[in-house]
């Protein structure tokens, strides 16, 4: 018996004895693999979104676990990538949780000689609360006429030739939301 056991250890004998001949059943398995689940099991909750690398618009299902993004995966029910994603795509996390993600920017105040470093958070901030300002006291709701505008001219864009189309799609639809109408790139990549 001991040696019937034994023998059942091998795994391609477990195949011809249960008739498996692919190993797809339970001759494959052992305590270990029956033990195994999938990496995103402990989520707390999944969300969707939408890749942002490129103008393709690939779904994502982004896995959390207390708060952290844990994992990142294609959308199997997205229309437009049927759960496929680039490496690209895959690794977008690094774009959260990259170790090398700057968290400090220099910054040099009006008629300043020197650069200072400002956290990442207050420097957006700054840009935000000045593109909001700005918009605000350039905002046309309508022309003289009474013919709806919503846009403002006093901001405008020029993306540099270091910037991808991918990029400057996005960039273009941002602004585009906030009313800009003056965007333009130099896309060479």
């Amino acid at each position: 018996m001991s040696k019937k056991w034994s023998l059942r250890k091998w795994p391609a004998l477990r195949q011809i004895a249960e008739r498996d001949p692919a190993g797809l059943g339970e001759s494959a398995m052992s305590e270990r693999t029956r033990a195994l689940k999938p990496r995103t099991a402990d989520a707390d909750r999944v969300v969707d979104s939408v890749c942002p690398y490129c103008g393709v618009g690939c779904g994502q299902k982004v896995y959390v676990k207390d708060g952290k993004i844990m994992d990142i995966e294609g959308d199997y029910d997205s229309p437009i990538s049927l759960g496929a994603l680039c490496p690209k795509g895959s690794a977008s996390s690094q774009l959260v949780a990259g170790t090398h993600r700057v968290k400090k920017v220099l910054y040099r105040r009006p008629y300043g000689t020197k650069w200072e470093e400002l956290p990442l958070q207050k420097a957006m901030e700054m840009v935000a609360d000045r593109v909001k300002k700005t918009r605000d006291e350039t905002w046309e709701e309508q022309n003289k006429n009474g013919h709806l505008l919503r846009r403002t001219l006093g901001i405008a864009h020029l993306g540099g030739a270091t910037l991808d189309n991918e990029e400057n799609y996005l960039i273009k639809k941002l602004f585009c939301s906030l009313g800009m109408v003056q965007v333009e790139n130099q896309a060479r990549i």
